[in-house]
């Protein structure tokens, strides 16, 4: 039977069921989202003279939750004008309507007599082999098709999202005893190839696997805290971004998810894993247990281990809860000697070696906390799971780590990880043991361009299953590098395509990493069939190197500044009019120069979350690598002979005026980053890079050509310019912007409209790209757009001035 699926049905509007709606709403397709029917009009409702008959009554729970989704931060999705493929109803009214539908969701209340209780209903109406999936994750979902037509229990399974479901990668999906197994195929392919996600096929055992193992984690940490006198500070900085987590870490991300949902999913474990071999971990510490009672939940009752209050000035303060006195005192920086030896180590792998070789009290905390997860894990196979890359991908997208616990073990050495298990008193599966002795020293493995993982049963490497198809940087750097410097490696990905990586600090954007991109083309033109941009870094780029153009400035070395701004300009050119094609696949922030190098590719295959946006502005400058040029360009292709549209450069102007960034791919279009019938956009992030390999492969396919050089661009001179000069002094005079916004606006439009041209007029990119550096060195000679770019480097904040 061949799915397509076209319409769905999400039943539950709280905050996953309506987030759920509109993530499938983001990826074009109709939903209906549905919930119960209020007891009674509100006093607003009644007040009007409306009563439960009334539809805006009857809609009001599903519609306020829908209205409160869209409004949230960050958004739930892509573009506004996406909610529109939602519509709403209510159970009483509009179940029919599932008849319609190709899937439906179920989100309702935890409490497997209401969810029965809705499935009545969708048995009443759903048609024949519709999809029907349980979100739920507490509730077994063997329990869930219980007295269900043969029908409903084929085609039923688990399919776990995790909030906020457009952000978090994962979704776990879990077959109950009768479903399809190609229903479990299909929604496993659904899931990575349209939603986006990582998809986990997981046993039908309490919490599954991410919040099993993730919980886990947390609850073995919330006990190490005692033992080893930490504060809540210290435990977030250990937990932190040092080892690839979340920068919320622990204690704050307890505070953001709620902390009664962790003690939900540890109460679960302990009521039903009688057999955990350290079911006692999931007993709740007496201070979080003392935080439970007191409702001190975090982020939605004011506080929980963190409290944000005012001093006596109105500042705002942080406060941290002290575990011992049980009051809250102002958050204290945190320092530890194992810290500090890490911080030259940029890559996260050789890291690891460090923080569990230390002497202080940090390092005890590593290797116990690495102890007791290494040793759990193992114990979890095959209970939880029969593949360990499955815990990985479980944890690394739905908790946001870096590396999963497999990967951890890995980068510190099995047999060390092993050694350090048995120290602390831990015990791993036996299976471990009995991999080192067969001389097999890793978890996983690369061979032949393929990610491999150890197999148990088999006690041999497999390729992982879904990754057949994928390019990976990871699995090809080591043997298929034709150049590299420190910025930037230039890598064969097969198939006459060369993929140019960053990997300086952030991605910035410095002589090294134009000269090679230049490199990569040169190599590409005489042997090679395109060249595809893209890199595994946590963002594409963050721009030019500002620090750079900071001590050029600073020195006040303008000659020098001159040249590599004009070889920035000749980058993005020679990106632009190679002999080959030129694919971009940008994801994450994707700023200032990294935009630019997006602005002049022949195609820009973009991750949905790529946040793109010429940001110059905020730093006292103005896009000098192209951007200002190519804005400038693309409005006036806007401006046919007699029809100017002046809407069209004001736009184009304020895009960059305002250093806007798009807060998703598909918003980058109506910002006039990515062009629409032109670039493309790709949910899954997981193939990104086969994605853009393909795209420059159709280019080159297709008998690419390489393009002219424009001379033909219209730009509008004076005319132009009167409107930026009119509305800077407006602004200026109405104290919305500086006298250096004034100024900086003024040099952009000037550089926009083409100069002081008395009519419209046809120029060269050649011509603007003088008039946007030009204006672009002039600033940096500027002792407030200095101060601005400073404030930048040393704390990251904006500086208006």
């Amino acid at each position: 039977m061949k799915r397509i699926i076209k319409k769905v049905a999400v039943l539950g509007s709280g905050i996953m069921g309506s987030r759920i709606a509109c993530h499938f709403a983001n990826i074009g397709i109709q939903v209906l989202l549905l919930d119960i029917v209020p007891k009674e009009p509100n006093e607003k409702e009644a007040a009007k003279g409306l009563t439960l008959e009334s539809k805006v009554v009857r809609n009001r729970i599903v519609n306020d939750a829908l209205q409160t989704a869209l409004k949230s931060n960050p958004s739930p999705i892509y573009k506004k004008e996406f909610a529109n493929r939602i519509a709403t109803g209510n159970f009483d009214d509009d179940m029919k309507k599932i008849a319609e539908c190709d899937w439906v969701i179920e989100v309702v209340v935890e409490n497997l007599n209401i969810k029965k209780s809705v499935y009545e209903k969708v048995e009443q109406y759903r048609k024949a082999g519709t999809l029907i999936t349980s979100n739920t994750s507490g509730i077994p979902i063997h329990l869930l098709e219980e007295g269900r037509s043969e029908d409903f229990k084929k085609n039923f399974c688990g399919t776990h999202f995790f909030n906020p479901p457009r952000y978090l990668r994962l979704l776990e999906i879990i077959p109950a005893p009768a479903t399809d197994p190609s229903i479990v195929e299909y929604l496993t392919e659904f899931g990575q190839k349209f939603l986006g996600k990582t998809t986990v096929i997981c046993k039908d055992t309490p919490a599954f696997i991410a919040n099993r193992v993730g919980v886990f984690g947390i609850m073995d940490i919330a006990h190490i805290v005692k033992k080893l006198d930490l504060t809540v500070e210290e435990v977030d900085k250990l937990t932190g971004p040092v080892i690839g987590h979340a920068k919320s870490a622990t204690f704050r991300t307890s505070d953001v998810v709620g902390l009664d949902t962790m003690v939900h999913v540890a109460n679960g474990v302990y009521d039903n894993c009688p057999n955990d071999e350290v079911r006692d971990l999931f007993k709740l510490p007496d201070y979080v247990a003392k935080m439970y009672e007191n409702k001190w939940l975090g982020d939605k009752t004011g506080q929980g281990f963190y409290k944000k209050t005012k001093d006596a000035n109105g500042k705002t303060q942080i406060l941290a809860l002290d575990l011992n006195t049980f009051e809250y005192q102002p958050s204290q920086k945190v320092k530890f000697a194992t810290l500090e030896a890490t911080k030259t180590i940029s890559d996260l792998k050789p890291r690891f070696k460090v923080l569990v070789a230390g002497k202080d009290k940090a390092a005890d905390f590593y290797r116990l906390s690495f102890a007791g997860l290494f040793a759990y894990v193992s114990n979890r196979i095959p209970e939880i799971a029969d593949e360990l890359y499955k815990i990985d991908d479980a944890i690394e997208t739905g908790f946001g780590w870096e590396l999963g616990p497999f990967k951890t073990w890995d980068a510190i050495g099995v047999k060390e990880g092993l050694e350090i298990l048995q120290k602390e008193g831990k015990t791993a599966a036996p299976w471990v043991e009995e991999m080192l002795a067969a001389g097999n020293t890793t978890f996983y493995k690369s061979e032949d361009g393929k990610s491999q993982y150890y197999d148990i049963p088999t006690k041999s490497y497999k390729v992982i299953p879904g990754t057949e198809d994928l390019i990976s940087l990871d699995n090809l750097r080591a043997t298929n590098t034709i150049y590299s410097n420190p910025g930037l490696s230039i890598i064969d990905i097969g198939d006459g395509i060369l993929n140019v990586e960053f990997h300086s600090k952030m991605n910035t954007i410095g002589g090294d990493i134009l000269m090679g991109i230049q490199k990569a083309i040169d190599i590409a033109e005489k042997s090679y069939r395109g060249v595809v941009i893209s890199n595994n870094g946590a963002n594409f780029s963050a721009g030019a190197n500002v620090a750079m153009i900071f001590m050029m400035a600073i020195e006040q070395d303008y000659d020098e500044l001159d040249m590599t701004i004009n070889l920035f300009q000749q980058t993005t050119m020679r990106i632009r009019y190679s002999s080959i094609p030129v694919v971009v696949a940008p994801h994450n922030l994707t700023l200032g120069g990294g935009c630019e190098i997006c602005l002049h590719a022949d195609k820009v295959v973009a991750h949905a979350e790529a946040y793109i946006g010429l940001v110059e502005f905020g730093v006292g400058l103005i896009p000098g690598g192209g951007g200002t040029k190519e804005f400038a360009l693309r409005a006036g292709d806007h401006h046919k002979d007699g029809d100017i549209d002046l809407n069209i450069f004001r736009d184009r102007f304020l895009t960059i005026g305002q250093a806007k960034v798009s807060t998703s791919a598909y918003e980058a279009f109506e910002l006039g980053y990515l062009r629409p019938g032109i670039d493309e956009v790709v949910v899954s992030r997981e193939r990104l890079l086969t994605e853009a390999k393909a795209a420059c492969l159709r280019l080159a396919d297709e008998g690419y050509v390489k393009p002219t050089p424009r001379t033909d661009i219209r730009v509008l001179g004076n005319q132009a310019l009167g409107v930026v000069y009119i509305g800077a002094n407006s602004m200026k005079s109405g104290n919305y912007i500086s006298e250096h916004d004034q100024k900086i606006s003024e040099k952009l439009g000037f550089a926009m409209a083409g100069g002081d041209i008395s009519q419209p007029t046809l120029v060269s990119e050649q011509y603007l790209l003088d008039l946007e550096r030009k204006a672009f060195l002039e600033l940096t000679a500027e002792k407030k757009s200095l101060e601005r770019i400073q404030s930048i480097l040393n704390g990251g904040k904006i500086l208006r001035n």
